[in-house]
């Protein structure tokens, strides 16, 4: 049985996030989304540090939901949380970190879906000059993508956000050059002027959607999906333990029932190459 049929669902953005959220949810869940016209997620934080972010990605998610819940008078919500930084094991590669988060009041479920990818225009730069302006808009896809520009990197006094016009641009750099000096361009990470991020907010709505399709195997309840991982896979040459991932953890948030899937990308053991015993 489909508990979501036909009821309504308030996607908490104001950066256009429904129009890949909601065709998703509707279709394979059968959700009637809506929204929020006074819903403002900058409350919780800007990418171009107007509004320090306060909470971590998924509590900033889970205020997103409860305001937006709270305004529509709906009992289920989905809200989006981006971050953009530094790989954690290559740093000189930048990473997009979407977190979704989906709440159902009526039946205490919440489902936290993940994905992390190097598919991202994240970057920004001083530039002096129209070419290295040129070079930088060139290397970050603009004018499909936006960007801001500020007098410097630390300042959030004088931005300019949500630029997508050449002329625009080019007339603002010369005013904040003569104006200060400097100039600090960088991408604008908002959805409605990102669409590699758009990309990656689909992805992850495509597994929120699998993730709730799928249900318990002991209580039937919806929302049944990986919620830990396990590393260990053994060495093939000497049997020690790599940073490789043995198995999944898959637990139901209702009853707590779990269960652990080994060797769930089709490997028993990984190559020596990866081991810290036999490749220090």
């Amino acid at each position: 049985m489909n508990i979501f049929q036909e009821r309504k669902v308030v996607i908490a953005t104001k950066h256009h996030k429904e129009l890949v959220i909601a065709p998703i949810i509707e279709k394979e869940l059968g959700m009637i989304s809506v929204l929020v016209d006074e819903f403002d997620s900058d409350q919780f934080g800007t990418f171009s540090g107007e509004i320090v972010r306060e909470y971590d990605p998924i509590e900033t998610a889970r205020k997103k939901c409860e305001l937006a819940m709270k305004l529509s008078n709906c009992d289920m919500a989905i809200a989006s949380e981006g971050s953009f930084g530094p790989h954690p094991s290559t740093p000189f590669l930048s990473v997009d970190d979407e977190v979704l988060l989906f709440i159902d009041q009526k039946n205490s479920l919440e489902v936290v879906v993940r994905t992390m990818t190097t598919e991202t225009n994240f970057n920004g730069s001083y530039v002096s000059n129209e070419s290295e302006l040129n070079d930088f808009l060139e290397m970050i896809l603009f004018p499909s993508h936006g960007v801001i520009l500020k007098p410097c990197k630390e300042n959030t006094d004088k931005l300019l956000k949500g630029v997508a016009d050449k002329k625009m641009l080019f007339s603002a750099f010369h005013q904040m050059m003569a104006a200060y000096g400097s100039v600090y361009v960088e991408t604008d990470m908002r959805a409605m002027y990102n669409p590699t991020r758009m990309k990656q907010i689909e992805k992850t709505t495509t597994k929120l959607a699998i993730r709730l399709k799928s249900t318990c195997p002991n209580c039937e309840n919806p929302g049944y999906g990986i919620t830990d991982v396990k590393e260990g896979l053994p060495c093939s040459n000497c049997g020690s333990p790599t940073s490789s991932i043995l198995s999944h953890i898959y637990e139901c948030q209702a009853c707590k029932y779990s269960s652990e899937v080994k060797y769930p990308n089709n490997k028993s053991s990984e190559e020596p190459m990866y081991c810290q015993n036999c490749n220090p």
